[in-house]
């Protein structure tokens, strides 16, 4: 991609011919909603009932796979994160607008749903608030590629473990404590290796504790409770800790 192309947003980056536009915020919260809604349904069809839990865990496993997309997209294309973070950072300081804000504010073509250009964007704005996603050398970088080729079949097979029940609560159980133990790890490294590296001083507190820590937390906190649930499958040799 020229320095020219690589200058200009992500909706006008692809073909020149029009579209369908929609926000990027807009579609992210449709194939999260897609996901959390088809487990739920799903559940409800086949068991008659809904759980606290398994809606969670619906939620979190559709999160992580749309985020093992752009980790995957991030791999791919690597080599242009570095211009595209430069464009986000000129746009901060032109418009006074968080990167964030502006890459999901950005309206894109539906033609352009599955575009790694545009995935890939993600990772550029968020290196506002750690460049490390620039740099190849870095754990965060390395350690995001890994979950996102890793993670997303055993992901799917707990998604359907704990919708329908099925393959066994031990191997459920164990897949999901091996699963939700390398998130606990990764992801509390991956938050101890932010501060260690002083990248904090180099952004707001308020984005600090927005864009780092709650999200963050957010994984650790839910790979926590999938540690739980993993070792009540296996314990109890059944699925009554998710109400089946």
């Amino acid at each position: 991609m020229s320095e020219s192309r690589a200058s200009l947003p992500p909706s006008e980056q692809g073909q020149d011919s029009k579209g369908l536009t929609a926000p990027v915020a807009l579609l992210v919260a449709l194939k999260i909603a897609a996901g959390t809604l088809l487990g739920i349904l799903v559940r409800l069809r086949t068991h008659g009932e809904l759980n606290f839990l398994h809606s969670l865990f619906c939620l979190f496993f559709s999160v992580n796979l749309l985020i093992c997309y752009w980790e995957i997209c991030l791999f791919f294309l690597r080599d242009r994160i570095g211009a595209r973070a430069g464009y986000w950072r000129e746009m901060q300081r032109r418009t006074g607008r968080p990167p964030a804000h502006g890459f999901f504010a950005t309206r894109i073509r539906l033609t352009q749903v599955l575009s790694p250009a545009v995935w890939a964007d993600a990772w550029a704005a968020y290196c506002y608030y750690d460049d490390s996603y620039a740099d190849r050398r870095t754990f965060g970088f390395n350690v995001d590629i890994a979950n996102g080729f890793v993670t997303p079949v055993p992901t799917l097979v707990l998604y359907a473990a704990f919708t329908v029940g099925y393959p066994s609560a031990l191997v459920a159980g164990v897949i999901g404590l091996a699963l939700s133990w390398q998130w606990v790890y990764m992801t509390s490294t991956y938050l101890v290796s932010f501060f260690v590296a002083r990248r904090h001083t180099l952004v707001s507190r308020r984005d600090m504790y927005i864009y780092i820590v709650a999200i963050n937390s957010f994984w650790i906190l839910c790979a926590l409770l999938g540690v739980y649930v993993s070792i009540a499958l296996i314990a109890n040799g059944d699925y009554r800790v998710l109400g089946l």
